[in-house]
């Protein structure tokens, strides 16, 4: 896809279209990588977004339990003393 760069003041800028914006859910910022001769554009997005709300609902489905134990029944701890 060819984008034309504009300009905005002193420096120069690209334009998103809307289509763009929506497809790849792009919001106020957007992270710019450069990486062997290529700009890469990529969504901002951030880590751990939405674990609060799934955490609430897993614990209120019950699905918040451990999937074993903490201690093993032949666990030595004297061991570690």
């Amino acid at each position: 896809m060819d984008v034309s760069l504009i300009s905005i003041g002193n420096s120069k800028g690209i334009r998103l279209s809307k289509t763009l914006i929506e497809k790849y859910n792009i919001q106020d910022t957007i992270e710019l990588i450069l990486e062997k001769g290529f700009i890469i554009l990529k969504p901002k997005t951030s880590a751990r977004k939405g674990w609060e709300k799934s955490f609430k609902k897993m614990h209120e489905n019950g699905a918040d339990k451990p999937l074993m134990a903490d201690v093993f029944k032949d666990e030595n701890f004297e061991e570690w003393t």
